[in-house]
């Protein structure tokens, strides 16, 4: 099996040996450096399948590296921050990054992450499945139809958007108006907290408690983000 190399890019040292010792234990080939201009240097000199990124980095901002990064490459970016507020977090995302921690984290977590980061960007490159299982989710998607515990449930066309884009990449979080761009439109008007009332109806629809969530979790001060249940 082809080793997956991660780029880590943190400047606190004792953090960077901790995460680099927990990647290569799961067995990624890790690079590690210590500042943006390095990060940066090393991404265009080799290839790298994910990218580990602190924002608060000496030399570049970890902010710059992501947005360079995002200028020619698509490959799956998580951020480590200490910023932890609800507006920074989805300036991170904005940015185009893929998930986010927030520190202080756990290295396991941070490992899970990634694996999630690579499944989904492989998926990517197969072809198109036209029917899915989570767990008593079977999504039809050639048919547009959706079944819980083999019965046949009824969706608007907003709440199958919803389900399809979430449940499309399991574990990636969502904020709130990258949903409503993907499932109301670039041109809607209204206010990005307009996309609750849609997952409040799609959870009464898949019979999925938002206290002990099966499908759909919500990510305080972000957004959404779709488990399944065979592996959440």
């Amino acid at each position: 099996m082809e080793t997956r190399r991660i780029l880590l890019v943190e400047d606190e040292a004792q953090t960077r040996s901790v995460v680099e010792a927990y990647l290569e234990r799961d067995g990624y080939w890790v690079t590690a450096v210590g500042d943006g201009a390095r990060a940066l240097e090393a991404f265009g000199t080799h290839q790298y399948d994910a990218v580990v990124l602190d924002l608060n980095l000496p030399e570049v901002s970890g902010e710059e590296v992501c947005k360079r990064i995002r200028d020619t490459s698509d490959v799956p970016i998580i951020m480590l921050t200490a910023k932890g507020a609800e507006e920074e977090r989805i300036a991170g995302l904005d940015l185009g990054a893929d998930d986010y921690l927030v520190k202080p984290f756990s290295p396991r977590e941070l490992v899970a992450r990634v694996r999630a980061l690579l499944r989904r960007a492989r998926t990517e490159t197969e072809p198109q499945r036209s029917r899915v299982a989570y767990g008593p989710l079977e999504i039809d998607l050639a048919g547009h139809r959706v079944y819980v515990d083999g019965q046949e449930i009824e969706l608007t066309a907003s709440e199958y958007k919803l389900l399809t884009t979430l449940s499309r990449y399991p574990g990636r979080v969502y904020s709130r108006m990258e949903l409503v761009e993907k499932v109301l439109g670039y041109d809607f008007e209204g206010y990005e907290r307009a996309v609750d009332s849609h997952v409040k109806n799609l959870r009464a629809k898949l019979d999925d408690d938002p206290k002990v969530p099966r499908f759909i979790h919500t990510v305080f001060g972000v957004g959404y983000r779709f488990e399944s249940p065979e592996t959440s």
